[in-house]
């Protein structure tokens, strides 16, 4: 049934249409909620009575109305529906719907059911059901469940007791519903040059591409990246990295061939040329992501189980008598007992993450060895809030392993230790064992809102190298037989505190120091940003050191302070801005500016700046377009007695089965819209992004092994399109192009007047139109005069009127629509023809 699209409908055209027709149910439902006043009052529900309407010919035939006598007045039939169950979106499916004393009720198979996670297996009812056999009153199979279903927003929700459901976490999607999307060619690209002039003469010229290339074939996934650079004439063309990457779903995890980085959750992190498998996050649901506690207890009866953190409700259900788990909790913060009605947690968790690595590494420094290597990693949560992890590196030169332990505290909050110890073979043949120490903890103080984290004291001895380290010192790197300053300690603090609604502070800092070098590191970063009456102001001190000349030349400090006004107009939203800059050194900056969006959908951006340091001004003017097609952008800018203009042009290309589609800058998985014949569309939620001549557009950026809701704004419709359906829910693995599938209707919005044997058409009776011969979903009801409303309806067509009179009926009708009327107010057509 249509929603939105097939309702704009032009008052003064069917005015009369709709006091005369009250039984008008597939245009707007409150017109029944209207008859239902009429009707007697018997119970507190919605009720039509097919009574209250009388003919106002005399003559009209009696049809049977009691179709119309369901809750909520609608007949029964076949509805696009979402469904929820226990009160969480399962999926958008059409739904047969069938009267049950005066109740729509869905007809459900037992395979659906399994679906939504129904233990068949705990009621021999369902067993007993054949493939193909629905069942519509639930409760009859499964003791106290139940369905709902909410017309007017054409909602589904299904109540299941816990104690009939299996124990999937929260957000869970089962795995058969991931999309491995269409096979496809993928092209990303990114243009930008600019044009330099100098006042005391001369011009520069630079030219840059980014090329983000790949090819989906069923669940494999090849990419390459490329750039060309190109600076006064002299070019270079380099290809950065190519790889081919599949998920391996009974693993939870990706795998990965050519060029990739190392998991940096033991080890530190490290581009190579090989194979890695490591397990996704992503596919697992969000309550199972990181590490919660699980809550058992017992149900005396059919109860609530709410769990509160700090006060708040972060988790509630119903169960079942007798014993129940709960297992899918999110991973809350460090601190903070759990308060759990008619039951307490023991904090047992059993999630563990791997990643296996092997093959050349690559550096980004010249001149470094690339020395083959094997590196695996595991994290296991344990028992008892406690997690340990280890990994293992192996190479021809370097070997170095890795054991560490984690435990949380409640409210003394969370510790982690660690240890790896390292074997070296350098240059000079000299072979340097070591090991490096590191302590960690955290700890939210909810009660303050502070977040508090020492992000370790790492303590490294002389001989201890990491992998990194290793491969520079093991090569001259540096030249000159110089040997890599490797690390000795490392100390970090991290505070962030929030000032109750009057604003927040920040603490960042850390200091580090090298074997062989005098001085330290050292960096160290506080402010205080705040917001009044939208407003927003902050002020920033920065402080940093090189361990250069003993620290002594190496110490830079700025103080910093911001404000920036909200603007409106343009339509879109806009900002004015002052930012002063002042540094040790004496050099002071100041900065004006006005940024913001406008269009329709924010599809523009702008960009003005002006400041003035050191006795010289300097600005700059940018702007930005963001269009279905692709991203534009120009700036000038202009100081240091220099003027530059900048240009540059991003965007995607996809290759499909149904053709080549372009779209805005990709991310690595998207979602393909097909509305054939629906040019100019909006998606919803997704700036700039509309459907080309064609009716195609790439949704750029979509969630991996999530439900991705994928919508269509009807309001941008053209008169003569409309959609079976405005939603579809799609769930893509990594890097797949899904495909959202919308069935368009093209033709027009028309209000035809039926006549059968000299007589307005029955009252009641439903209009079908017909598509070569077969019954379609395109269908009306007959008012009291006979006219029926109907969207998409070809120029030339059929129609069949089908009703019930104690016997069934039906007749046909072949019609051809009148020319639209040239500059009319409404683009409704009308027709007047008889039925045979």
């Amino acid at each position: 049934m249509k929603k939105s699209h097939c309702c704009k409908l032009p008052p003064t055209d069917l005015t009369g249409f709709f006091r005369r027709s009250r039984l008008a149910t597939l245009i707007t439902t409150p017109l029944i909620l209207g008859l239902a006043a009429h009707a007697p009052i018997a119970e507190a529900k919605d009720y039509f009575n097919p009574n209250s309407l009388e003919s106002n010919t005399g003559e009209q035939k009696f049809v049977d109305l009691s179709q119309f006598s369901s809750q909520g007045g609608q007949i029964p039939g076949n509805y696009r529906v979402d469904i929820y169950v226990n009160d969480s979106l399962l999926s958008t499916r059409d739904v047969d719907f069938v009267d049950v004393d005066g109740k729509l009720l869905p007809q459900l198979t037992a395979a659906q059911l399994a679906e939504m996670g129904v233990k068949l297996a705990a009621f021999p009812a369902l067993q007993q059901l054949a493939p193909a056999q629905t069942i519509s009153e639930l409760g009859k199979y499964i003791p106290d469940a139940a369905s709902t279903l909410n017309f007017s927003q054409l909602r589904l929700d299904i109540s299941i007791p816990q104690a009939a459901l299996s124990s999937e976490a929260r957000g869970y999607v089962d795995p058969s519903e991931w999309d491995q999307g269409l096979n496809a060619a993928l092209l990303n690209y990114n243009i930008s040059g600019a044009n330099t002039r100098r006042d005391s003469g001369g011009t520069d010229n630079n030219y840059y591409l980014n090329l983000r290339s790949g090819l989906n074939f069923n669940e494999w996934r090849l990419r390459n990246y490329s750039v060309y650079n190109d600076s006064n004439g002299r070019s270079s063309w380099q290809s950065a990295s190519t790889f081919l990457q599949r998920d391996i779903q009974s693993l939870k995890g990706q795998l990965t061939v050519g060029d990739s980085a190392t998991s940096g959750d033991i080890f530190a992190s490290v581009q190579f040329r090989g194979a890695q498998l490591a397990s996704d996050d992503n596919m697992y649901p969000d309550s199972l992501k990181g590490f919660a506690p699980v809550v058992r207890g017992i149900a005396r009866s059919n109860a609530r189980v709410t769990v509160r953190q700090n006060g708040f409700i972060i988790y509630q259900t119903y169960v079942a008598p007798g014993a129940f788990v709960i297992s899918d909790l999110y991973p809350t913060s460090s601190s903070g007992d759990l308060e759990v009605v008619i039951t307490e947690a023991d904090g047992s968790e059993g999630r563990w993450k791997y990643a296996v690595s092997g093959g050349q590494y690559r550096s980004p420094v010249s001149g470094s060895s690339k020395p083959g290597f094997l590196q695996s990693t595991l994290i296991y949560g344990l028992p008892q809030a406690t997690t340990v992890y280890g990994g293992l590196l192996l190479s021809g030169k370097y070997a170095s392993a890795a054991l560490g332990l984690g435990h949380g505290f409640g409210d003394w909050g969370s510790v982690s230790a660690d240890v790896t110890h390292a074997r070296t073979a350098l240059r000079d043949s000299a072979s340097q064992t070591g090991q490096s120490y590191r302590l960690r903890y955290a700890k939210d103080l909810a009660a303050t809102g502070t977040t508090f984290t020492l992000a370790g004291y790492r303590y490294s001895t002389a001989g201890f190298y990491d992998f990194t380290e290793a491969n520079y010192a093991e090569q001259d790197v540096f030249g000159g037989g110089q040997r890599l300053f490797n690390k000795r300690s490392r100390a970090e603090l991290n505070v962030n505190q929030s000032l109750q609604g009057y604003g927040n502070f920040y603490l960042n800092g850390f200091q580090q120091d090298y074997w062989r070098q005098n001085g330290y590191q050292r960096s160290l970063v506080a402010g205080y940003n705040g917001n009044f009456r939208g407003f927003s102001y902050g002020i920033g001190y920065t402080y940093s050191q090189v361990p250069s000349d003993g620290g002594r030349n190496g110490n830079h400090q700025q103080l910093a302070f911001n404000v920036q006004i909200p603007l409106g107009g343009m339509g879109g939203s806009g900002f004015a801005s002052y930012d002063l800059n002042t540094s040790k050194q004496g050099v002071t900056r100041q900065e004006v500016g006005l940024s913001g969006s406008a269009l329709e959908d924010n599809n523009l951006n702008y960009n003005v700046r002006q400041s003035y340091a050191d006795g010289h001004g300097a600005g700059s003017l940018n702007a930005g377009y963001k269009a279905s097609y692709g991203e534009a952008s120009l700036g000038y800018n202009y100081g240091n007695g220099t003027q530059q203009v900048n240009y540059g042009l991003q965007g995607g290309i996809v290759a499909h089965p149904y053709g080549v589609t372009f779209s805005q800058q990709q991310g690595e998985t998207m979602t393909l819209v097909r509305a054939p014949g629906a040019a100019g569309v909006k998606v919803q939620n997704n700036s700039g992004v509309s459907t080309d001549w064609r009716g195609y557009a790439v949704v750029p950026y979509v969630s991996t092994y999530r439900k991705n809701r994928i919508g269509l704004d009807t309001q941008s419709l053209a008169d003569n399109i409309d959609l079976e359906n405005t939603t579809r829910t799609v769930i893509p693995t990594s890097g797949a192009l899904v495909l959202a599938n919308f069935k368009t209707r093209i033709g027009s919005r028309a209000l035809i007047a039926l006549s059968y044997l000299g007589k307005p058409a029955p009252f009641g009776a439903t209009a079908v139109l017909m598509e070569n011969g077969v019954a379609s979903n395109n269908t009306g009801i007959v008012g009291l005069n006979g006219e029926v409303y109907l969207s998409g309806v070809p120029d030339i067509g059929e129609l069949q009127l089908q009703w019930t009179d104690g016997s069934e009926q039906q007749c046909k009708v072949s019609f051809s629509l009148p020319p639209p009327v040239a500059d009319a107010v409404s683009a409704l057509r009308t027709l007047r023809t008889s039925c045979q």
